[in-house]
């Protein structure tokens, strides 16, 4: 049997708990939150172990909150994302006061995960068919995961019209794929939403993008196997060396680093497609859609009014 693990990332999570922490939002009838969905979603398709990804000044919150409920259920890590976690001869920025993105976050697990693994954001929900999906390609293809001249990825592939808010724009990865449904490329693009009747996003430039319902795009669930975080490891050298003095926001992100492995024809990602619709607390106001949503689920028996 092969170990697969659940890598949550959650250290984005401001650092005072409580209603306003969009992660930490009762959705649940019976105070569920988005992450309780997740792992037992993940549970259910297969994976062994939860790896929470957080920060040091949030751990002992953190347990009491969730990970302690989680451990009852399944093995649970920790590893932790740091602002000055850097790699020797580099120094954080004086004014820098954010992480350095989901590249960081995820190699952060580097020794603590040997086996294959899919990431995800802890205030996303994303239904059960990519977690089966996900899981499933992974150890299907367990024996030839590993080529470091060519990484092999999985990703789920949304529908944009199923992942988009009510209440204002979202930053999506909008993914152009073959015939085979491998991914040619992810671009990053803001505040994709409704304007009269008519999808809009914006570039890193703040150009107008055009997207359309039925593209395809990431929600920031990749299934990766362990030898991606040594290319993780020293991609990001690469990247400190090359941040302009001054910047305080440049940020090491999953799909510009595995759209630039694309483009080196060092990686294959294999775009699996959910029709589950995604939702989330982006903005306050999205909580009561949420807690909509997760009661017609429970109603119609996707989940039992107490999860755990």
């Amino acid at each position: 049997m092969i170990k697969t693990s659940l890598v949550i990332m959650a250290a984005g999570i401001g650092s005072r708990f409580g209603g306003g922490i969009k992660q930490l939002t009762p959705v649940g009838p019976s105070g569920e939150i988005i992450m309780d969905y997740s792992i037992y979603d993940a549970m259910e398709a297969g994976f062994n172990e939860v790896v929470f990804i957080i920060r040091h000044d949030l751990e002992k919150d953190f347990k009491e909150i969730i990970g302690n409920r989680i451990e009852k259920i399944l093995p649970v890590k920790y590893a932790f994302q740091e602002l000055n976690d850097l790699p020797e001869g580099f120094e954080k920025p004086a004014d820098r006061t954010k992480p350095w993105g989901t590249g960081q976050a995820v190699l952060a697990i580097k020794g603590l995960v040997g086996n294959p693994f899919v990431v995800i954001n802890a205030d996303d929900y994303y239904g059960k068919e990519a977690f089966v999906k996900l899981h499933d390609y992974l150890v299907e293809n367990a024996d030839k995961g590993c080529n470091k001249e060519v990484y092999d990825i999985c990703m789920a592939g949304f529908i944009l019209k199923n992942t988009l808010s009510e209440n204002g724009g979202v930053t999506r990865g909008v993914c152009h794929v073959d015939e085979d449904n491998y991914l040619q490329e992810v671009r990053e693009t803001y505040e994709i939403q409704n304007k009269d009747g008519k999808l809009t996003g914006l570039d890193d430039d703040g150009k107008d993008v055009a997207v359309t319902e039925e593209q395809y795009v990431s929600m920031n669930m990749w299934g990766l196997y362990p030898c991606f975080l040594e290319e993780l490891e020293s991609g990001f050298k690469t990247f400190l060396s090359n941040v302009k003095s001054g910047d305080i926001k440049a940020e090491y992100l999953l799909p510009k680093i595995i759209d630039k492995l694309l483009h080196e024809n060092r990686a294959t990602v294999k775009l699996i497609e959910t029709q589950d619709k995604w939702f989330g607390v982006t903005y306050q106001e999205d909580k009561q859609s949420v807690m909509d949503a997760i009661h017609n689920l429970v109603e119609n028996g996707i989940y039992k009014s107490k999860l755990f």
